[in-house]
C-alpha cells in the first residue's frame, strides 16, 4: 500500500521543526558565550589611586599566524609597576591585569609550530598584551609560552614562572652565579626571594638572607638546604653589612639581590615605607671585590622559561603559594597584592 502525502508531509515538517529548534538552541548558546569577564586596573584622575574592575570582553576570534588561543586555568597576581608603564608610555584608561598564566591550548594560528590544541602550557604575557591574563581565555604569541610539565599543577606553574624568570635573570645573566660564591638575598621569605634562594642553593652557592618579621625568620630557618645565616631586620636594629662581613670572614659577598634600597638619608624619605630597607652605602660596604649588586627590576628573560619549568618539575623550585583563589575573589585579592599585603604568592584558579 502506498504512503499518502499527508503522513510523509507531517514527518518532513516534524524533522524541519527539530532542525530549526536545534539551530535556535545553538544560536542561543553562542549568544551566551559572546562575552566574558576580564580584570583591569584603572587610575584615578589624580593618578594616585588604583581601582580594579571586571569588564565584559568579546569572545576571542580564532587564532591567527603565530598566535595561540588559551583557556586559562590559573593566573598569578603580581604587583603592577605603574611607574614603569608611565615611563614606557603604556598608560591607558583600563590596563589588563595578570601576566603569569597557565592553561590549555584551544586553537593555534596557521604559522604556529610549537603547539597544538589540548597542549598544556605556561608563560608570561608581554606588557603590551591587550588581553588580561585574569580572564577565561587569552591570545598570546607562541614565543611567550612553553609546555607545562605534566607533574606540575596549574597553580604551581603560574605561581612560579614570573619569579623564576626574574631570579634566573638576576643570578645567572646579571651576576654569573657559580658554586662556592657568597650570595645575599634580601627579603628571602618573599615569593621572589624564596625562588632565588632555591636557585642559588641549586648552583652550589652559600646563601645569606634577611627576614622582615619573626614569621619570615622561622620560615627561612626551616628551609633545606639550610641558609648560612638569617639576618632578622624586623626590629630595625640589625646591621646587615656587619653580619655579612662577619659571616664571610671580612671578604664580603659576591652577589647581592636586593628588594629595594634607601638612596637618601632617613630624614628625606618616609620611614614607615623604607625603614626595613638597607642604605645603598650598606650594600657597597658588604660587597666583596668584583662583586655584583643586582637590584630588582621588571626586565625578564623569557628564553629561560623552559628551564624554570624544568626546575619546578624536578623539585629544585618549591614555590611559596597561598591557597588557590576563586575568580570572584580576584578583585579583592589583587587590591591586597597592590598594597604589598601577604607574603605568599597569590594565584587565581579557574
Amino acid at each position: 500500500m502506498g504512503v499518502g502525502p499527508g503522513p510523509a508531509g507531517a514527518g518532513s515538517l516534524q524533522k524541519d521543526s527539530k532542525v530549526a529548534a536545534a539551530k535556535g538552541q545553538a544560536v542561543t548558546a553562542s549568544r551566551k558565550q559572546v562575552t566574558m569577564k576580564g580584570l583591569y586596573f584603572q587610575r584615578s584622575s589624580t593618578n594616585e589611586k588604583i581601582t580594579f574592575v571586571f569588564q565584559e570582553r568579546e569572545t576571542l576570534p580564532v587564532a591567527e599566524d603565530n598566535y595561540v588561543k588559551l583557556q586559562v586555568k590559573a593566573c598569578a597576581l603580581s604587583r603592577i609597576n605603574t611607574k614603569l608603564l608611565a615611563e614606557m608610555k603604556m598608560e591607558k584608561d583600563f590596563f589588563p591585569v595578570g601576566r603569569e598564566i597557565a592553561g590549555i591550548v584551544l586553537d593555534v594560528g596557521s604559522k604556529v609550530s610549537f603547539f597544538q590544541p589540548d597542549d598544556e602550557v605556561v608563560g608570561i604575557l608581554p606588557l603590551d598584551s591587550e588581553d588580561p591574563g585574569l580572564c577565561e581565555a587569552v591570545r598570546v604569541h607562541e614565543h611567550y609560552l612553553v609546555h607545562k610539565p605534566e607533574k606540575v599543577s596549574w597553580t604551581e606553574a603560574a605561581g612560579t614562572v614570573g619569579d623564576g624568570v626574574r631570579a634566573y635573570t638576576a643570578l645567572h645573566y646579571l651576576s654569573r652565579l657559580s658554586p662556592g660564591k657568597w650570595v645575599l638575598i634580601m627579603d628571602g621569605a618573599s615569593a621572589l626571594g624564596t625562588i632565588a634562594i632555591q636557585l642559588a642553593h641549586h648552583r652550589g652557592a652559600k646563601v645569606i638572607s634577611t627576614a622582615c618579621s619573626p614569621e619570615d625568620r622561622q620560615y627561612l630557618e626551616g628551609l633545606r638546604p639550610a641558609l648560612a645565616r638569617v639576618i632578622d631586620v624586623s626590629g630595625g636594629k640589625a646591621h646587615v653589612a656587619e653580619s655579612c662581613l662577619e659571616e664571610t670572614g671580612g671578604l664580603g659577598v659576591d652577589i647581592v639581590l636586593d628588594a629595594g634600597v634607601r638612596l637618601y638619608s632617613e630624614d628625606d624619605e618616609p620611614a614607615a615605607e623604607l625603614q626595613l630597607l638597607p642604605h645603598k652605602h650598606d650594600i657597597l660596604t658588604l660587597l666583596g671585590v668584583g662583586g655584583h649588586w643586582v637590584t630588582t627590576e621588571e626586565n625578564l628573560q623569557l628564553r629561560v622559561l623552559k628551564d624554570v619549568m624544568e626546575k619546578l618539575a624536578t623539585g629544585v623550585f618549591r614555590p611559596r603559594l597561598d591557597e588557590p583563589i576563586p575568580p570572584y575573589e580576584a578583585k579583592v585579592s589583587m587590591e591586597g597584592v597592590q598594597k604589598k599585603q601577604g607574603r605568599k604568592k597569590q594565584v587565581v584558579q579557574f
